[in-house]
């Protein structure tokens, strides 16, 4: 027979009395007005009214809460158990602070668990798609170990600095893909609806056009003709593309591995993901999590299936009594200064400080790669788009310039 606690958690506004008599009202989380009438007895709040919150009519009306919003979160914990704030009256600060109804309710609801006396880690683990088995694991540790304050801290750096390397690389992707993209619906938008005027203009002139010209009429006739199965064809080739990705393992696998070798693209990933190993074995490490286990979390963290398997291959290594230099050289994927740096740090016992120096560096090398990227592809993407409008604009001018000449 399940317990009521297994039941879906539903929202519910409360009002009532607290120990000193004053009038109260609140949100709570709960399966049942019962077990949130309980709860708030256990916080000492006498609750009179206990109701189902009402679902607005066009929904909450929240954002999705991303990984940046839940860096920003452990940042706020890890900031206010410094500061000496209680744990639940500091998820009541975050709470009312929070502008997105999804993660204020987000934050209620792990609240009301650790007022009930549940763990933190386990309110976490009630939200998988928000927290990673390693950020629920580090958070474990700092509570078993009585270290909590220290250990969101550390989370709370390795969300940032994630994030912030996540955000470097979208900046690198996605930059040329917006251009293109711009670049290619302009081009469209010329060939189907502007080159067509001239068209009609050319035909009463009864000479031959150009060559340059001729070219680009065909293709604004092919343009007018196909552009909505080419349309068609583009958005069933990302929607399977995409849908690949997420089903096949064995595509997205291959995806990573191509993505690697890429030019320039591939060099920013590649030092991405070296930093992400270094920082995430750099925290989990240092909060006193045996390195073999270390290593299986940090894999799932890899962000790329070449250097995951990679990482497997490590840890199995090193669970035979490899060291961790000697297992990272013969993957023959982690750069020769991420291998030497291991080897310091496994020789004068500060590993974990080697590796956040390896991390430090990389992500510094990702910033330069992208700055340089970016500095790199804004002549050339104005080159680009002045080839492309520019040709176009000539090719329907140069009848008209000949057409002159001959006058």
């Amino acid at each position: 027979m399940a317990t009521p606690q297994a039941g879906k958690l539903e929202i519910f506004v409360w009002s009532g009395k607290d120990k000193k008599g004053n009038k109260i009202k609140g949100e709570i989380t709960g399966v049942s007005p019962a077990v949130a009438k309980a709860q708030l007895r256990k916080q000492g709040i006498n609750a009179t009214s206990v109701r189902k919150k009402p679902k607005p009519l066009f929904g909450d009306g929240g954002k999705a809460i991303t990984p940046a919003d839940i860096a920003v979160f452990m940042r706020q914990q890890a900031t206010m158990m410094k500061a000496g704030v209680p744990l639940v009256q500091s998820f009541e600060l975050v709470a009312e602070g929070c502008e997105n109804p999804r993660m204020k309710n987000m934050v209620i609801d792990v609240r009301d668990h650790v007022a009930a006396g549940g763990g933190f880690a386990d309110a976490l683990r009630k939200y998988p798609k928000l927290f990673d088995e390693l950020t629920c694991s580090l958070v474990e540790a700092g509570e078993t170990s009585g270290a909590l304050e220290t250990m969101l801290d550390r989370v709370a750096t390795y969300k940032e600095k994630t994030e912030a390397l996540k955000a470097k690389i979208k900046k690198a992707l996605t930059y040329p893909i917006a251009v293109i993209v711009v670049a290619l619906i302009v081009t469209a938008i010329l060939l189907i609806k502007v080159v067509p005027q001239f068209a009609t203009t050319f035909s009463s002139f009864g000479a031959d056009l150009p060559a340059f010209t001729l070219f680009v009429l065909k293709l604004s006739n092919l343009a007018q003709d196909y552009y909505l199965i080419v349309f068609f064809v583009i958005c069933g080739v990302v929607f399977t593309f995409s849908k690949l990705k997420e089903k096949s393992k064995a595509f997205a696998d291959a995806v990573d591995a191509a993505m690697l070798k890429f030019p320039i693209v591939g060099d920013i990933i590649y030092k991405a993901v070296v930093a992400r190993f270094g920082r995430t074995l750099a925290t989990t490490f240092a909060a006193g999590v045996p390195l073999v286990d270390a290593l299986d979390s940090v894999a799932g963290a890899a962000g790329n299936a070449v250097y995951r398997k990679a990482i497997y291959k490590v840890r199995d290594e090193v669970t035979s009594g490899t060291q961790m230099n000697i297992a990272l050289k013969q993957t023959e994927v982690f750069p020769i200064l991420m291998v030497q740096m291991v080897l310091i740090g496994e020789e004068s016992g500060s590993l974990d400080e080697m590796l956040e120096k390896v991390a430090l560096h990389y992500e510094a090398e990702v910033d330069n790669a992208v700055d340089n990227l970016t500095a790199l592809l804004e002549p050339f993407i104005m080159a680009v788009l002045g080839v492309l409008v520019g040709g176009l604009l000539i090719a329907m001018y140069l009848p008209i310039f000949m057409l002159g000449s001959v006058i």
